[in-house]
């Protein structure tokens, strides 16, 4: 198969110290009016605790009648229905409270949701204890708060659950029955279902925080993500309508240049000269900036420009070409009877690969090697380095938010700090294109990252627009 080699460039001298299309390092701040718990994001609204027990008082509602009025079990309706009402009052005020429209703080729906289990352990109390099958309902607040409340918060509500639970198991009325005497249940088994019912509110709880954490460790890295595309997207737009003026300026600018020529010729020697002189050295001053706008490349790239595979891989490598210790070199190759494709200038295309090459330069030993092999059906590009490699324990995750393979710069020339974000952002960016992307190790040495399309999903054909 033929191919093109673009090991060299000449006249290219980088400035030293600095790498175009740099990713945003992954201190990048959260969104705002976001508290962040390590990466987790806490975020409840008020509105949503309301309707929860709004639920729950429906639910407590309607088990006090079927069981009271329906059944007809003896059960102590007077105590029982206050504090259902005391709960509804609280539900009512905070309905028209102004914080109902608002996210609840930490403190505030730690408190809320720990007055639903006083609320619901009184309950409890006139009907059973932890010998009510009702019990269970005590792990929804706990389970609610490890989900949404800093760890402090929901920790400080499980202890208070589980001392409800254990004043339960230790001091309640017995359960209501119908018959004569209510059932008697041996100590061992009021001991295990306490028990049963403090596990349920452990294991809850802590798969619930745990959940929570990794979908807002996904959502921050989204975000993220979201914003270097955006800001990437608004460059190329600016760079696009800079060189639109340009070439809209051009013609009154060059009438300018004209009219104040005559107006120079035709007036005698005098201030009204000099002004006139004055406008064309102006004008003539303006034009020279448009042009330089006009010839400067990030001018020229718009998000539909069409590029060839060649000016592809030679923007990605022309960054570290002239770079003394590892060289860059770039391979174009294909079948001989199939003609490159043209591909649309994407910023998610050449930014993730930017990222990723970026990557394998800052590992190599002494070389980097970036190939786009095109086919009849596909598209690949391929980025190899002779580094160390990927680190076994994180190979299989490597992609997925917050995993690293140098969490202290173990070998990285650049001894940057990695937090997992730049490989997340990559593929992210590289799959919105259709691409699957694939990270491994090659057989002797070093890291090899491949993205895969199929080839009328990404080439910029003369009918219209790419395929998202």
């Amino acid at each position: 198969m033929p191919s093109m080699s673009l090991s060299s460039f000449g006249g290219v001298d980088p400035v030293a110290g600095q790498v175009v299309g740099r990713w945003p390092r992954a201190d990048t701040p959260a969104p705002p009016g976001t508290q962040v718990r390590g990466v987790h994001v806490v975020r409840i609204k008020t509105r949503t605790l309301i309707v929860l027990r709004l639920l729950s008082l429906v639910g407590q509602a309607g088990v006090l009648g079927i069981v009271g009025l329906g059944l007809r079990f003896p059960l102590p309706v007077l105590p029982c229905s206050i504090l259902i009402g005391i709960s509804a009052l609280l539900n009512l005020a905070l309905m028209l409270s102004p914080a109902s429209r608002r996210s609840a703080r930490p403190w505030e729906g730690g408190a809320q949701l720990a007055f639903d289990v006083f609320q619901f352990g009184g309950l409890l109390y006139f009907t059973g204890g932890v010998t009510n099958p009702f019990c269970l309902l005590l792990i929804i607040p706990v389970t609610v708060a490890a989900a949404t409340l800093p760890a402090r918060w929901a920790v400080t509500l499980g202890v208070v659950s589980v001392c409800v639970a254990i004043a339960l198991m230790s001091a309640a009325l017995p359960l209501p029955w119908i018959g004569r005497a209510p059932p008697r249940f041996p100590p061992l088994y009021v001991i295990g279902a306490t028990a049963g019912l403090i596990a349920g509110m452990g294991v809850s709880g802590a798969f619930a925080f745990w959940i929570a954490g990794q979908t807002s460790r996904m959502e921050l890295a989204l975000h993220v993500t979201e914003t270097v595309l955006a800001r990437e997207q608004r460059l190329s737009a600016l760079g696009a309508l800079a060189a639109a003026a340009a070439h809209e300026l051009g013609t009154p600018l060059a009438t300018i240049s004209v009219v104040a020529k005559e107006m120079a010729r035709a007036t005698p020697e005098g201030a009204l000269r000099d002004d006139a002189c004055l406008l064309m050295d102006e004008a003539q001053r303006c034009r020279g900036i448009l042009r330089r706008l006009t010839n400067a490349p990030e001018a020229a790239e718009t998000l539909r420009e069409r590029m060839s595979l060649i000016d592809l891989v030679r923007e990605l490598v022309e960054p570290y070409a002239g770079d003394p210790v590892v060289r860059a070199e770039a391979v174009v190759t294909g079948p001989p009877r199939v003609e490159a494709p043209d591909i649309w200038r994407r910023p998610e295309i050449l930014h993730a690969m930017t990222s990723i090459v970026e990557n394998a330069f800052d590992f190599a030993r002494a070389e980097i090697l970036v190939t786009a092999r095109f086919s009849a059906e596909a598209l690949t590009l391929e980025v190899c380095d002779d580094g160390p490699g990927f680190s076994q324990e994180v190979i299989d995750r490597l992609g997925d938010p917050y995993v690293t393979s140098r969490p202290g710069a173990e070998g990285s020339r650049t001894h940057h700090v990695g937090m997992g974000l730049g490989f997340f952002i990559a593929k992210t960016l590289l799959e919105r294109t259709g691409a699957r992307v694939e990270f491994r190790n090659g057989r002797n040495a070093g890291a090899i990252v491949t993205a895969r399309w199929r080839r009328d999903a990404i080439e910029a054909t003369e009918a219209g627009d790419f395929i998202r």
